[in-house]
């Protein structure tokens, strides 16, 4: 799989950022953020050149959310080094979890090891795609 500038696929969200979130959308409980809630808003980013988001492409290696300072720390890789969307996706990334009521602070650390391969992909990514069993 490889990043190109050119978009290809008819993508979810036309708009310029390639987010799908809504900064008014309404938890379910705003006092408490989760793991899940940080999953839940990477969900709605998505990758300028696929219909997938960056989570189920497999492109977030890890999140950590510290509860006592309201920081969330991200580790994410991107589907090639010389991606054209370096920047885009990890601001994306730092502007829908950072919506999250509670979260206070959004960093995301950009690693290539160990290097992204197709095996990421989540289930559903992988039939979208055309990866399927």
């Amino acid at each position: 799989m490889r990043c190109n500038t050119k978009r290809t696929l008819n993508h979810p969200s036309n708009q310029q950022t390639f987010t799908n979130y809504n900064p008014q959308k309404k938890m379910a409980n705003p006092q408490s953020t989760t793991k899940q809630q940080i999953i839940e808003r990477l969900k709605e980013v998505y990758d300028p050149e696929l219909p997938v988001n960056v989570y189920d492409l497999g492109l977030i290696y890890d999140i950590t959310w510290q509860a006592a300072t309201k920081a969330v720390h991200i580790v994410m890789t991107l589907t090639t080094p010389s991606c054209p969307a370096a920047a885009l996706i990890p601001a994306n990334i730092k502007e829908a979890v950072g919506a999250l009521p509670q979260v206070k602070n959004v960093t995301v650390e950009i690693t290539f090891d160990p290097p992204y391969s197709i095996d990421r992909l989540s289930t559903e990514a992988k039939l979208l795609l055309g990866y399927g069993n």
